[in-house]
C-alpha cells in the first residue's frame, strides 16, 4: 500500500456534468493549486539539498569537515562555520520568504468563494472544493474558478464578455457565446440540475488560443471551440451572470499549465566565473600540492634533526605521511583563494544596478506614466555586450496607432495625394479637412482632406458603398455605449480599429453584433445581417472572412488580408483591377503606410447549404479537425471579386532615428523582424536611416523555391568585394555544418562598404532550411542592414536562434506584441515595450519600457556601466584574495612549511573590512565625481566594451605585468634571504652548516626508532606555546654520559672556552658522538 502508483497520462476527457460520482473514477485534479516548494516540515531538508548541490557550498562544507580534524588543522572551525553559516542562513530565509508568500497567494485563492449547483441548490463554497463537472454560477466583475464551458448567460443568445489581462495582459474585452441549446437554459436552477450532457474533448494542455471538444446530450452532437470556454484567471465583465460546467480544474487548468518554470538566462560573466572557480580550486590543490613537498623535504632534512637535539626517545616521523597531511592543511589554510561571497556580492551589486534602471528619470514616460523596470536582476552587465538587436517594426519603431489614410476602390485612389511637405502646405490652404460634424457618432480626431470620397458615397456609388460594407461587418471588434450614448469600439488590434472608425465616419456604423447577427447603420438606417460564419484571421491564414445573409436574402462573403494572400484567391475578371490596384498599393507602402487588400463574392444559397454541412462534420471530427477545416476555408475563399485596397499610416516613435545611428556607432547591429509588406518595411527602413541612399547595394531575397533562394543568396554574396573566391572555395571544400562554422568565426562582420538585405517571409522559409541557412547567414553578417519581411512569429525565434547559435554573440529583442514573445524568450535578453498591442510582450520580457528610444540609454549607458562595475569588481575581488592567500603560500617557505597561518584572523577580519567599505566607499565617489551618462550617449564609439574580460586575458602586456610584478616580489626576499645567510648568520644557521660539514665527513650512522608523537602536527610557533627547555639544560641531566670520547674536549670547563659559540658547537657535536655509543639515554 505504500506504492505509489502513477496515473498514466491523458489522452482525451470525458466529464458529465453534474456528476461527480462518475468523474472521480477518472482521478481529475480538483481545483486546489500548488505554487509552493515546502511546508514546515519539508522546508529544512530540501532546502538544505538545494543549496549544497551548489558547489561552492559543498566545498566549503568539506572544508568545514577538514577543519574538525585536530592532526590537519591549524584553523578554528569557527572561521569557516559562520561566512557557510551566515550564506546558507540569508538564502534559505529569502527561499523561506518566496515561499510564505506562495502560501499566502495560494491560500487567498483557494479560498474564494463561488456559487456551486450542488443537490438542486446553489451553495457558496471555496474554490478549492470544486470538483470537474460541477455547474458555477458567476456574477459580473468575479474571477473564473476553472476552466469553465459557458452554457448560459444575462445577455442574449448566451453572450458573455471576459477580460484576460491574467492571461494575457491584453485588458480589451473579449466575447464567449454559449451554445444556443445551452443558453436555453438561462438562470432556471431546476433545469440547470437536470442538466447532464457528457463532454469529451482533449486533454489538458498549455493552448491558450485553441480547446477541441464535443457535448452529447439529447441525443445530439454539438462541437465546441475556444470560443465556448472561459479560462481560469478570466474576470466576467458587462454581463450580469452566467453559468459555467468545469472541464478542467486546477493544476489542469491552461492557466497553470502555462505556469511552467521560465527559462533560466545566465550571463557571460557567470560563466567565465564558473570556469575560472574551477581553474582556482586546481591552482589551489597545485599550491597544496607544492608546499606539502616543501613539507616533505623539509621533515626529511631539517625536521628530523631537530627532534633528534630535542626528542631522543621518539621515533623518526614518516616525512611522506607527514606531507599529506600538510597537503590537506594548506587546503584549509589557503582557502580563501576560492571565494566563497563572490557570487553573493554579485547578485548584491545586480540588485543595486537594477534599481538604477528603475530609478532613472531619463527613461521615465510620462505620456503613460511608465517607468521603466528591470524585470530580472541576473542580466545587467549582458546589456553592455550586446551586439545583434532584433527588433519589431509596428509599435516598436513606430507608435501603433493607426490612422486611415488612404484607399484605393475601384481602381481610383481616395485620399492625400501630395508627397513633398511644400505640396501639402499648398494643398492644405486650398482644402480643408472633410467635416464629419454632421454624423453625431462620428471620430473627431480623424482628418480626412479628400472630399471626393464622400461625394461618391453621396452620389451612390455601389463599389464604395460595399468596400465600406466590408469594413463594416468583417473584423472582430466590439461595442458598447458609454453613459452618454457613444459608441465605445473594444477592438483586438489598432489596424481594425482604424478601419472600423473610417467606416463609421464615412457613415457605415458598426451598432452591434450576436453570435448570428451583426447590426449596422448604413447612412442612418439600421440593417441587421444574419451572420452565418466567421472564418477567423490566423498567421498562417494572414486574413479573415465573413459569411452574412442581407435583408434581401443574399448571401455574401466578405474578405480582407494581406495582399499577396488574397491576391491569389481573385477571380480571373479581376484581372484589369489587379494590376491598377497593384500599382496603388505600392505607392501606399513606399510612403510607409500598411495595407490591407478587400475582396467580396456571391455564394449560391444551395452550395452554401452543402459546405456549412461539411464545416459542422469537420468541427466535430475527433482527428485532424483543423486540417478539414483549414481546407473548406480554401474552398470558399476561391473565386473572390476585389473591390480595393486600404492604407493605414503608423508614425515612427520620437527619437527612434538617433537610438539607431548611435546603436550604430557602438558597432550594434540592428535587425527589422516584421509581418508588414515588403515595400513598407523598406520604406520604413529608409525612413530610420538604416536604409540610405549612400549604401553600395541592397540586396532583395524574394525566391519562390530553395533553390531560387539558394542562388540568390550566392549572387548577393558574389557581389561583395573580397568575398567571391573565399566563398566559392568554402562551398566546395566545406560540409554545411562547416560553413555555419566558418560563418560563425569569420575575422570582419561586416564587409568593406555599406550593405543591406531585404527578405520576404517565404523566402525565409526556405532559406531557414538546414542546407540553406549557412548562405543567409554569411551573406546577413556580411551586412549592416538586415531587413525580414512578411515573417511569422515562429520565423522570428528562428532567426534569432540561427544568429545565437552560430555567431557566438549576445543579442536581444525588443517588441511590443503578442507575435513577438518567442522571439523575446528566444534571445538572450527580451526587452518589452508597453504600447498599444496589450502586455504580453512585456510579461515574457527581462526589460520593460514605453519607448523604443530608451534602448539607447538601456545599452550605451546602464548596460556599459554595469559591465564595467561589475569586471572592476570581480578583478578587485579575485585579486585581494590572491593577495591574501599568496602571503601564506610564501610564507609557508619561512615557517618549515608547518600550515601556519601568517595573519591572525581577527587582525585580518578587521583590515578587510576598512578595506573593502572604505575602497567601495572611494570607488563611487570618484566614479560619480567624473563619470557622466551624457559622455556614453555622446561618444559611443569611443567605448569599445564588448568582450573586455576575454580581451584582456589576451593581451601580453597583462603577462608581463604579472610576470614582473611577481619577480620584483621574490626576487628581493630571495636574494636577502641568501646573502643575509652568508653575511651575517644566526645561530641557527650556524649550527645547519656545521651538521651538514659532520655530515659529510663522517659515514651516516642509523639512527634507532622514534616512538611517534600522538599530535602530528605542530605550528611553526611550537617552542612558543609550551614550557621550555632552560631548567632541563641548567641542570645538566641531558647531557650525563658514561664514557666520555678523549677527544671531545667536553673534560674542560665550558666557560673556559674563548668563544661561547665555539663551546655551543661542540656540545653539539659531544653530544651527537654519545648518541651513537649509548644504547638508552634519558631525558
Amino acid at each position: 500500500m505504500f506504492c505509489y502508483r502513477k496515473k498514466p497520462p491523458e489522452v482525451e476527457r470525458i466529464v458529465k456534468a453534474n456528476d461527480r460520482e462518475y468523474n472521480e473514477k477518472f482521478q481529475y485534479a480538483d481545483n486546489r493549486i500548488h505554487t509552493s516548494k515546502y511546508n514546515i516540515i519539508t522546508f529544512l531538508p530540501i532546502n538544505l539539498f538545494e543549496q549544497f548541490q551548489r558547489v561552492a557550498n559543498a566545498y566549503f562544507l568539506f572544508l568545514l569537515i577538514l577543519q574538525l580534524i585536530p592532526e590537519i588543522s591549524s584553523l578554528t572551525w569557527f572561521t569557516t562555520i559562520v561566512p557557510l553559516v551566515l550564506v546558507i542562513t540569508m538564502t534559505a530565509g529569502k527561499d523561506a520568504t518566496d515561499d510564505y508568500f506562495r502560501h499566502k497567494s495560494d491560500n487567498q485563492v483557494n479560498n474564494r468563494q463561488s456559487e456551486v449547483l450542488i443537490d438542486g441548490k446553489l451553495q457558496n463554497e471555496k474554490w478549492m472544493n470544486v470538483k470537474v463537472g460541477d455547474i458555477i454560477k458567476l456574477e459580473n466583475n468575479q474571477f473564473v474558478a476553472a476552466d469553465l464551458l459557458l452554457l448560459s448567460s444575462s445577455e442574449p443568445h448566451g453572450l458573455c464578455y471576459i477580460e484576460t489581462a491574467e492571461l494575457d495582459g491584453e485588458t480589451n474585452l473579449k466575447v464567449r457565446h454559449a451554445l444556443s441549446v445551452t443558453s436555453e437554459l438561462g438562470a432556471d436552477i431546476s433545469r440547470l440540475a437536470k442538466f447532464d450532457g457528457t463532454v469529451v474533448c482533449e486533454a489538458p494542455n498549455n493552448k491558450l488560443d485553441k480547446f477541441t471538444g464535443v457535448l452529447s446530450w439529447k441525443d445530439s452532437k454539438h462541437s465546441l471551440n475556444n470560443q465556448k470556454i472561459i479560462l481560469r484567471g478570466c474576470v466576467l465583465r458587462n454581463t450580469g451572470w452566467c453559468f459555467g460546467m468545469v472541464i478542467f480544474a486546477g493544476p489542469d487548468t491552461k492557466l497553470m499549465q502555462n505556469s511552467g518554470k521560465t527559462k533560466f538566462k545566465r550571463t557571460s560573466i557567470d560563466r567565465l566565473m564558473n570556469t575560472l572557480v574551477l581553474w582556482i580550486f586546481g591552482f589551489l590543490v597545485c599550491l597544496g600540492i607544492i608546499l606539502a613537498i616543501g613539507n616533505s623535504i623539509w621533515e626529511n632534512q631539517v625536521g628530523g634533526q631537530f627532534r633528534t637535539s630535542l626528542f631522543r626517545n621518539e621515533e623518526k616521523k614518516n616525512f611522506v605521511f607527514s606531507g599529506f597531511l600538510t597537503f590537506w592543511s594548506y587546503i584549509i589554510v589557503l582557502n580563501t583563494v576560492v571565494p566563497i561571497s563572490l557570487y553573493v556580492s554579485m547578485e548584491v551589486i545586480r540588485l543595486g544596478h537594477s534599481y538604477f534602471i528603475n530609478w532613472d528619470r531619463k527613461m521615465y514616460y510620462s505620456g503613460k506614466a511608465a517607468p521603466a523596470e528591470a524585470r530580472t536582476t541576473t542580466l545587467n552587465e549582458e546589456l553592455g555586450q550586446i551586439e545583434y538587436v532584433f527588433s519589431d517594426k509596428t509599435g516598436t519603431l513606430t507608435q501603433n496607432i493607426m490612422t486611415f489614410k488612404k484607399c484605393s476602390i475601384n481602381g481610383r485612389i481616395y485620399g492625400e495625394e501630395y508627397g513633398d511637405p511644400v505640396q501639402k502646405k499648398e494643398i492644405t490652404k486650398k482644402k480643408e479637412p472633410v467635416d464629419f460634424s454632421e454624423k453625431s457618432q462620428a471620430e473627431r480626431s480623424l482628418q480626412f482632406f479628400d472630399h471626393s470620397l464622400m461625394e461618391s458615397i453621396k452620389s451612390g456609388d455601389p463599389k464604395v458603398h460595399e468596400f465600406f460594407r466590408v469594413l463594416a461587418l468583417c473584423h472582430t471588434v466590439m461595442s458598447e455605449e458609454d453613459s452618454s450614448g457613444k459608441l465605445i469600439y473594444q477592438v483586438q488590434s489598432p489596424d481594425e480599429g482604424a478601419l472600423v472608425t473610417a467606416a463609421r465616419n464615412c457613415g457605415f456604423i458598426f451598432k452591434s453584433r450576436t453570435p448570428d447577427s451583426i447590426t449596422i447603420e448604413e447612412l442612418g438606417t439600421l440593417v441587421t445581417y444574419q451572420l452565418l460564419a466567421f472564418l477567423d484571421f490566423n498567421n498562417i491564414r494572414k486574413r479573415m472572412s465573413v459569411i452574412v445573409r442581407n435583408p434581401e436574402g443574399q448571401i455574401k462573403l466578405y474578405s480582407k488580408g494581406a495582399d499577396t494572400i488574397l491576391f491569389e484567391r481573385l477571380h480571373p475578371s479581376s484581372k484589369d483591377l489587379l494590376s491598377l490596384t497593384s500599382d496603388h498599393l505600392s505607392d501606399f507602402a513606399g510612403e510607409g503606410l500598411r495595407t490591407l487588400a478587400i475582396a467580396y463574392k456571391d455564394l449560391d444559397d444551395k452550395y452554401f447549404k452543402e459546405w456549412h454541412k461539411m464545416l459542422e462534420v469537420a468541427s466535430a471530427a475527433a482527428h485532424e479537425r483543423d486540417d478539414q477545416i483549414s481546407q473548406l476555408y480554401e474552398e470558399i475563399e476561391r473565386d473572390l471579386m476585389l473591390l480595393g485596397a486600404t492604407a493605414v499610416e503608423d508614425k515612427l516613435q520620437e527619437g527612434v532615428i538617433d537610438t539607431i545611428a548611435s546603436l550604430s556607432l557602438a558597432n550594434i547591429k540592428i535587425w527589422v523582424l516584421t509581418g508588414d509588406k515588403q515595400e513598407t518595411a523598406i520604406n520604413i527602413g529608409y525612413a530610420c536611416n538604416m536604409l540610405t541612399e549612400d549604401m553600395n547595394d541592397v540586396f532583395v531575397v524574394a525566391g519562390n523555391t530553395v533553390g531560387e533562394v539558394r542562388e540568390e543568396l550566392r549572387k548577393a554574396k558574389e557581389s561583395l568585394p573580397g568575398q567571391n573566391h573565399s566563398i566559392l572555395n568554402a562551398h566546395a571544400a566545406c560540409g554545411k555544418e562547416q560553413q555555419l562554422e566558418m560563418a560563425s568565426v569569420g575575422e570582419e562582420d561586416t564587409a568593406p562598404g555599406d550593405y543591406a538585405l531585404v527578405i520576404n517571409g517565404h523566402s525565409l522559409a526556405h532559406a531557414l532550411e538546414s542546407d540553406v541557412k549557412s548562405d543567409l547567414l554569411e551573406l546577413a553578417c556580411l551586412c549592416k542592414t538586415v531587413i525580414c519581411c512578411r515573417v511569422t512569429p515562429l520565423q522570428k525565434a528562428q532567426v534569432v536562434e540561427l544568429v545565437k547559435k552560430h555567431r557566438n554573440a549576445v543579442t536581444l529583442a525588443i517588441g511590443d506584441g503578442a507575435n513577438d514573445v518567442s522571439m523575446i524568450k528566444s534571445a538572450h535578453i527580451g526587452v518589452g515595450i508597453s504600447g498599444q498591442e496589450g502586455l504580453q510582450a512585456v510579461l515574457a520580457s527581462d526589460y520593460s519600457f514605453a519607448q523604443f528610444r530608451y534602448l539607447q540609454r538601456l545599452l550605451l549607458v546602464h548596460g556599459r556601466w554595469s559591465y564595467f562595475r561589475m569586471c572592476k569588481f570581480l578583478r578587485y575581488f579575485l585579486y585581494k584574495n590572491f593577495a591574501f592567500t599568496l602571503v601564506h603560500f610564501w610564507y609557508g617557505f619561512f615557517c618549515g612549511f608547518s600550515a601556519q597561518i601568517a595573519l591572525d584572523t581577527s587582525y585580518w577580519t578587521v583590515i578587510n573590512h576598512v578595506f573593502i567599505w572604505g575602497s567601495i566607499a572611494t570607488y563611487f565617489c570618484i566614479l560619480f565625481t567624473t563619470h557622466s551618462s551624457d559622455i556614453f550617449g555622446m561618444f559611443p564609439n569611443q567605448f569599445p566594451f564588448v568582450g573586455n574580460v576575454w580581451h584582456s586575458l589576451t593581451q601580453k602586456c597583462v603577462w608581463l605585468v604579472i610576470l614582473l610584478t611577481t619577480v620584483a616580489s621574490v626576487m628581493p626576499v630571495v636574494a636577502f634571504r641568501f646573502l643575509k645567510v652568508d653575511l651575517y648568520p644566526t645561530l641557527t644557521d650556524q649550527i645547519r652548516q656545521r651538521q651538514k660539514a659532520q655530515k659529510k665527513a663522517k659515514p651516516v650512522r642509523r639512527q634507532r626508532p622514534q616512538t611517534r608523537r600522538s599530535s602530528s602536527r605542530r605550528s611553526g610557533y611550537a617552542f612558543a606555546h609550551q614550557e621550555g627547555y632552560g631548567e632541563l639544560i641548567t641542570s645538566g641531566k641531558n647531557m650525563r654520559a658514561k664514557t666520555p670520547p678523549p677527544t671531545s674536549g667536553l673534560e674542560k670547563p665550558l666557560y673556559n672556552s674563548t668563544s661561547w659559540l665555539e663551546n655551543l658547537c661542540k656540545k653539539t657535536t659531544d653530544t651527537l658522538s654519545s648518541f651513537s655509543q649509548e644504547k638508552t639515554v634519558k631525558l
